[in-house]
């Protein structure tokens, strides 16, 4: 896998957890919207991961998941004033690094890219992080992305992820490189507090 390690953990629990998963699923707006704009609709963008539960119903059965592995974390109070207010983040537009929850025609070609995937309308917008600094409610009921996707929408974070499947691993093959990882980590019985 090539994919950074943020979205290898959100692989490995998504299958914890009983998800059969995808990697960099491509989507742009169709080039006969009336808002299609060659010069800046013509590159795609990717959902990182997505993942598909066929025991499950509703938005909870497919998790559609952007991974943001900033070091130095996520605060959903500044992003959101970056994207309102359209800040030039490391040299781009804010929107652009979340452009399926701001501008409607990504909106609806990532949901369309979701449904050709998944054949599912309904699913759960998944922001995974690195690290929460402030309130994850701030990003998970901002108006204007329930409007844009009309869907859930969910902050994980690397330790939400750890705190669940860290526990549960056992000595069968983990299925991903980083789940082997996590594995001998805890079968050497290594530990910050050592």
């Amino acid at each position: 896998m090539k994919e950074d390690i943020l979205e290898q953990l959100v692989d490995e629990y998504l299958q914890h957890r009983g998800y059969f998963t995808r990697h960099n699923i491509k989507f742009r707006p169709r080039t006969n919207h009336s808002d299609f704009v060659k010069k800046d609709d013509s590159n795609h963008s990717d959902i990182d991961v997505v993942g598909i539960n066929p025991l499950l119903r509703g938005p909870g059965r497919v998790m559609a998941v952007s991974c943001k592995s900033w070091q130095g974390g996520f605060k959903p109070e500044a992003k959101l004033a970056e994207l309102e207010n359209n800040k030039i983040v490391s040299g781009r537009e804010a929107w652009k690094g979340f452009r399926e929850l701001m501008v409607p025609k990504w909106s609806e070609a990532f949901s369309e890219a979701v449904k050709n995937i998944s054949g599912e309308s309904e699913f759960t917008y998944v922001t995974a992080v690195t690290v929460l600094k402030g309130n994850r409610e701030t990003w998970e009921k901002y108006q204007n992305f329930q409007i844009a996707l009309n869907n859930p929408i969910k902050v994980l974070t690397f330790g939400d992820i750890l705190d669940e499947i860290y526990p549960n691993l056992n000595t069968t093959m983990a299925s991903s490189q980083v789940g082997r990882v996590l594995q001998l980590i805890k079968a050497s019985g290594w530990s910050t507090n050592a």
